[in-house]
């Protein structure tokens, strides 16, 4: 059984934690992207593993490359490798500046989407999987 006492000595971790250190880790990925060419062979960047199974483009196949080619200003490359992901990335952005500021605040945030929400974000992702598998 574990000691009552040493539980308490640990101090819960502050609300700003996590979305700190998602993007100190988004920082770290961006710089090494950065300097590291998606589009051609033998660097360490996975591959989709969905992708690699299954032959197909999975949803997100491509953001690496868009997020590469938005980083050095190439807007129609990063819309061609992967538009739905693109027209995305505001609202994931907006969302983890809400969890940070929210966290800098001391408080804990997360969204809460509807069931109905929920719904149309996997309905648009298959559709989107469905209709690049097409093209």
């Amino acid at each position: 059984m574990a000691d009552p006492a040493a539980a308490r000595l640990v101090a819960p971790r502050h609300p700003a934690a996590a979305p700190l250190a998602v993007l100190a880790a988004g920082a770290a990925g961006a710089g090494y992207l950065y300097v590291t060419d998606p589009h051609e062979p033998g660097h360490l960047l996975p591959g989709c593993p969905f992708r690699f199974v299954t032959g197909l483009l999975c949803p997100a196949c491509g953001g690496t490359r868009m997020v590469y080619d938005l980083m050095h200003g190439q807007f129609a490359a990063a819309w061609h490798d992967n538009a739905m992901l693109l027209l995305a990335a505001p609202l994931a952005l907006a969302l983890l500046g809400r969890w940070t500021a929210e966290g800098l605040r001391g408080r804990r945030w997360r969204p809460r989407p509807s069931p109905r929400t929920q719904a149309l974000v996997l309905l648009l992702a298959v559709t989107w999987a469905v209709v690049r598998n097409l093209l």
